[in-house]
């Protein structure tokens, strides 16, 4: 058995687990076929207790905590250099320094990197027999929507961070032999910006765990069931949800409740910030913050509500809200790469009035219902893991690229300035 380096942001998450979905079932997948040494961080305390699963799946690891607010500090030593300041947000010296005795002494067969800026850690010795970055999204455009809907400086500092780390993310793409996006529409974008990796681009989706993810449980329910009820997960500190949820308080659920009085909205994840926290304090708005399972949320909500201004990729929520069989009602921005058809596996609304007429039409009709198990049915046919992960044997066993190519960047210039 060979041996693989996998690097990654945040520590891989059992199944269950949001956001780190994708990144665990990939470890687990290639833990079947290498001896995995896994380099990753913890930003959040309570993952702490799932490391020791992790490290009975691996050959080794290294596993360091990451401070948020420390991070942040560091990310603005980018700004004297001509770094991305996501660079420094996740550079730690004992990780650059497990890093290179496991480069220098394995013969590596291949290393896997779980988004962009775990690629600087490649610079600490030999290159790998095969580099395989998983981009997952176009992060730097991200930074570019965000710059367009923050006030100056934030707005400046965003636009330089987008120019930075497209930057860096072209060099990286260039360096690798295959670079994996979640969606066919991200794979394109990123063709469209860096044209000379595009033959070396991929698509490979998000799958969803429909076993764990099923309605057929009996979920005891943790609201008031008597009253119509929406329900919106997700991790409370990002951004993008944040700005999703403060807008259809702000505009869609006064436009529900003029009709309905009776509507609820449950409002379901970690990590809540002070804005969203203050959310509870509007007539028919709950908050719940971290939440042992959000499953029996999803199983007896009336509707499920994707209201994203800002997304890229494949939203999780989405997948696993059809996976319960239940309405979603979500905007284009939150439906898009996903592979399902509007009307009949899910609604999709635009703006704040149609929004609010069809997530009323969602609670009303209900042919909703039947629409909620065609979802689930189109989930287990489109989003099996192993369906999506089929491509990922082949772009780490394949051949070098060939003699005739030559990369314009060494490992070198994938360090980081620090």
């Amino acid at each position: 058995m060979q041996d693989l380096l996998f690097l990654s942001q945040r520590i891989p998450f059992p199944p269950n687990k949001g956001d780190k979905i994708r990144s665990f079932h990939i470890l687990q997948e290639l833990c079947r076929d290498y001896r995995v040494h896994l380099g990753c961080f913890i930003d959040d305390p309570d993952d702490w207790q799932h490391l020791p699963m992790i490290e009975r799946m691996v050959a080794s690891c290294c596993v360091l905590p990451l401070s948020p607010r420390r991070a942040s500090l560091r990310s603005l030593r980018g700004l004297a250099t001509s770094d991305p300041m996501s660079l420094p947000y996740y550079f730690d010296r004992r990780m650059a320094d497990w890093v290179a005795p496991v480069l220098a002494g394995r013969g590596l067969a291949a290393a896997y990197l779980f988004s962009s800026p775990m690629a600087q850690y490649l610079s600490a010795g030999p290159k790998p027999g095969r580099v395989v970055m998983d981009f997952v999204d176009v992060d730097s455009q991200k930074w570019l929507h965000y710059a367009a809907k923050r006030p100056w400086p934030w707005s400046m500092l965003f636009r330089r961070e987008a120019a930075k780390l497209l930057a860096f993310e072209r060099k990286v793409a260039d360096f690798a032999d295959a670079s994996i996006f979640v969606s066919e529409p991200e794979r394109r974008l990123f063709g469209s910006l860096a044209p000379e990796a595009d033959a070396r681009l991929h698509a490979i989706g998000n799958g969803t765990d429909f076993v764990y993810f099923s309605p057929d449980a009996d979920y005891p329910c943790p609201f008031d069931a008597s009253h119509p009820t929406l329900v919106f997960t997700g991790a409370m500190d990002y951004w993008p949800n944040i700005e999703a949820i403060g807008w259809f308080v702000a505009e869609v659920l006064p436009l529900l409740r003029r009709r309905r009085p009776d509507i609820r909205l449950v409002i379901v994840g970690l990590n809540p910030t002070a804005e969203v926290r203050a959310l509870a304090a509007v007539e028919g708005v709950t908050v719940t913050g971290r939440v042992p399972d959000v499953r029996p949320y999803l199983a007896h909500a009336g509707a499920i509500i994707a209201p994203l201004l800002t997304a890229r990729g494949i939203q999780n929520k989405v997948l696993e809200a059809m996976s319960m069989a239940r309405p979603v009602i979500a905007t284009p921005q939150a439906f898009e790469g996903i592979a399902a058809e509007p009307g009949r596996h899910l609604l999709i609304a635009d703006g704040a009035e149609d929004f609010a007429a069809t997530t009323l039409q969602a609670l009303a009709n209900p042919r909703c219902a039947l629409m909620g198990r065609q979802a689930r049915v189109q989930i287990r046919r489109a989003y099996g893991w192993d369906a999506q992960l089929a491509k990922l044997s082949a772009l780490l066993h394949a051949g070098p690229r060939g003699d005739t190519y030559i990369p314009s960047v060494d490992m070198g210039s994938l360090r980081s300035a620090n």
